[in-house]
């Protein structure tokens, strides 16, 4: 039951602590087993006593044995039932081509720029940015938010106005908190929409309608006849069906947050990914007493830096920032600190030029391969972002299609996913194409063309 290994370099009593604690922790050596006193195990195993004297004691210190003196040495009745440790599980390999949507190709975060400024600012940043913060932020990168947002962006943002959480889905429960506070009970969302909000929302214990989406974007004549006291838009590119909320829509919206006193959160997830003109600007500067932007890192850079913003309405700041630190204390700052360098010397900016014409081309390797090898197949939304939703054939169905699709080893997900099949009768798959290469792309649409062909072929048998 024990193996030592005389040349390695840890100790021969650290060895033996191992084995031990191994052999009951995996029910070998069972509770109450009486154990073989130190001169015997020292015998057996060639050691000299002190080395099985000092294994025994530290195993009686964690509690894994007990001893009492001029009494044998045993296993701890409790120690026996402790389940072994589970087996290192490593992640989960994933569909071999991966139509994941609103993923950046993280192979190309910009490590050594990121690295570069991560120095600058331990070396630079003032000892008090390292201790427990306000819930705002760090104030070196609120002012470079505003500064950015509203030169890229058209927002009218002030530093004071931006709180720093923890990507989109906190700045949704934070606001959702605020909603509820000031006796809000109602939600809006898209439909087809981000499906996650919805949990989120009725989580902080609101009530969720879903209001239709079509090429103007949201229908606001039937958000009207909602009853909501707060919005969830994606103006700039809907997400999922791309389109991009018109200019009289835009007006109206407005206009029915200020008759209706009720708030608009602006979710400006990837609007900086424009392919055929400049990125369209934000609401948020045509009305910022009633409209909350919403804006990440995650579709940029990389999710994983957790790094996200709200511009909060100036009466509502204070709110908010405590709803933030009651969370979790705050953002992580030295992330923050690093962000608001990365701005500030231009690296987002540069980052962001070399992503696009990347990006324009994985889309453009995926309308060619659409038209190609799965002509029923029809493309909206594709001037802006990292996805592309194409409409099924009417009476093709979606389930069907991904299920095939899926099953070959193709990541892929269907329209009624996002709430969205109740309004349209035709299905439609979401192409995501951020973080797969062209070949794959290329690969993974023949797949789907012959899986449409093969449901149609099925159901008109």
């Amino acid at each position: 039951m024990v193996e030592l290994r005389r040349g390695d370099p840890a100790p021969l009593h650290r060895q033996l602590e191992h084995e031990l604690r191994q052999g009951i922790r995996e029910g070998r050596l069972a509770a109450l087993t009486v154990m073989p006193s130190t001169r015997a195990l020292s015998d057996q195993l060639g050691l000299s006593r002190g080395v099985v004297v000092e294994a025994y004691e530290q195993l009686v210190a964690e509690g894994y044995l007990t001893s009492q003196p001029g009494g044998a040495t045993r296993v701890s009745e409790c120690a026996a039932d402790v389940p072994p440790p589970s087996a290192v599980i490593g992640p989960d390999p994933g569909p071999r081509i991966e139509f994941a949507y609103g993923r950046p190709d993280v192979a190309l975060f910009p490590r050594q720029a990121w690295l570069r400024s991560l120095r600058r600012v331990l070396d630079t940043a003032p000892s008090d940015r390292f201790t427990y913060l306000q819930g705002h932020g760090v104030p070196e990168l609120r002012e470079a938010l505003a500064t950015y947002l509203n030169r890229v962006r058209g927002t009218a943002a002030n530093a004071g106005h931006v709180v720093v959480c923890n990507g989109f889905t906190q700045g949704l429960a934070l606001i959702a908190d605020l909603v509820r506070a000031h006796g809000g009970r109602r939600v809006a969302l898209e439909a087809p929409g981000y499906e996650d909000a919805e949990v989120t929302l009725r989580k902080a214990g609101l009530s969720v309608v879903r209001i239709p989406v079509d090429d103007e974007g949201l229908d606001v004549s039937i958000l009207e006849r909602a009853r909501a006291d707060a919005v969830v838009v994606t103006p700039a590119h809907q997400y999922p069906t791309g389109a991009v909320l018109s200019p009289a829509r835009r007006a109206a919206l407005i206009a029915w947050a200020i008759r209706r006193r009720a708030l608009i959160l602006e979710d400006d997830y990837d609007a900086e990914f424009r392919y055929d003109r400049e990125p369209i600007g934000a609401m948020h500067g045509l009305a910022p007493e009633h409209i909350v932007y919403s804006g990440t890192a995650s579709k940029t850079l990389a999710p994983g830096l957790r790094l996200g913003w709200l511009i909060v309405p100036g009466r509502f700041v204070d709110e908010v920032t405590r709803s933030k630190q009651m969370a979790d204390s705050g953002t992580a700052a030295i992330e923050q600190l690093a962000f608001a360098d990365f701005l500030e010397r231009g690296e987002f900016d540069l980052h962001l030029r070399r992503m696009r014409p990347l990006y324009r081309d994985r889309r453009d390797v995926l309308l060619a391969a659409l038209a190609r090898d799965a002509p029923e197949l029809r493309p909206v939304g594709a001037s802006a972002g990292l996805h592309v939703l194409a409409w099924l054939p009417e009476g093709v169905d979606e389930e069907a299609v991904t299920r095939r699709v899926v099953a070959e080893g193709v990541g892929i997900r269907g329209l009624r996913a996002f709430g969205g099949g109740q309004t349209q009768e035709a299905g439609a798959l979401i192409f995501g194409y951020g973080m797969v290469t062209p070949a794959r792309i290329e690969e993974g649409v023949r797949i789907v063309g012959r899986a449409i062909r093969d449901v149609a072929a099925g159901e008109s048998a």
